[in-house]
């Protein structure tokens, strides 16, 4: 999402001609587009976004779970005590 961003960024200021940016190439430019394509398919290649999702999931399952265990007056399960 950072390359997305600063892609964004860096187009705007290249098609305004502003600043440092307006005398750049159009490679340089589109660079950060690039990485962006090569850093999703890293990430759905190697399974990093599965697992961040799956730890997402699993926070908001064991929140819920906290949750209820407050709200019945058990308190949260402490580690190691049973």
């Amino acid at each position: 999402m950072l390359f997305l961003g600063l892609g964004i960024i860096l187009l705007a200021l290249k098609y305004l001609e502003i600043g440092a940016v307006a005398g750049w190439s159009w490679w340089v430019v589109l660079a950060p587009f690039a990485l962006a394509v090569v850093w999703w398919t890293w990430a759905d290649w190697s399974g990093y976004t599965k697992r961040k999702a799956m730890d997402r999931e699993n926070a908001r399952k064991q929140a819920r779970l906290d949750k209820q265990r407050e709200n019945l007056g058990m308190g949260t399960r402490k580690s190691g005590r049973r």
